[in-house]
């Protein structure tokens, strides 16, 4: 017998491990069955802004320059309508809690409006006017917004150094709220 030059060895064992992956593969079968969900897209999980709360918030700011509301926003988002305070001057303190009603700061009568849910902001110290009197967020008191669940906004007053701004909501959803300047504004993101 001769022996086997280093070079055809190789070659039949890539041959022979070939023919191995080849036999272990077999056939791909797929099959679909009806009673079988859908696969899990990336509409099914909240986006990372997506509000996850309903706890009510309450931050005391003591000893700083009212700060002066100069206007509202809102929009629409995927998961979240979101409202936006404009400010001049520092964040304030502020509290957003839920309400069986909006009531007129001052005059504590009752507001018109009706929704699913009310949430409440109170920002302290702080004034949507000037120091003439001139209001500094004009139109109102409510604002509809067409949103998906922010309904309306309301201005539920400008009195003692408090402004108060309502969310009309077709349903009680989680909230969040966060802070950010340059310039200073406060944001409210409510859930659909």
């Amino acid at each position: 017998m001769r022996p086997s030059s280093p070079r055809a060895g190789s070659r039949v064992l890539a041959s022979l491990a070939c023919m191995t992956l080849l036999t272990a593969c077999g056939q791909a079968v797929q099959t679909a069955l009806p009673q079988q969900q859908p696969a899990a897209t990336r509409t099914d999980r909240p986006e990372p802004d997506t509000p996850t709360s309903t706890a009510e918030v309450d931050v005391q700011r003591d000893g700083i320059e009212p700060a002066v509301v100069t206007g509202v926003r809102f929009a629409g988002h995927d998961t979240y309508d979101r409202l936006v305070i404009d400010l001049k001057g520092k964040v304030p303190g502020y509290s957003v809690e839920w309400v069986d009603e909006f009531v007129e700061d001052g005059s504590g009568k009752p507001m018109d409006v009706s929704g699913g849910a009310y949430l409440q902001v109170t920002l302290s110290p702080a004034n949507a006017h000037d120091a003439k009197g001139k209001a500094t967020w004009n139109g109102g008191p409510v604002f509809p917004t067409g949103l998906l669940n922010l309904t309306d906004v309301v201005r539920t007053g400008d009195f003692e150094g408090r402004v108060g701004i309502g969310l009309v909501l077709a349903r009680k959803a989680a909230f969040q709220v966060k802070e950010q300047g340059g310039p200073s504004r406060l944001i409210i993101d409510v859930a659909h």
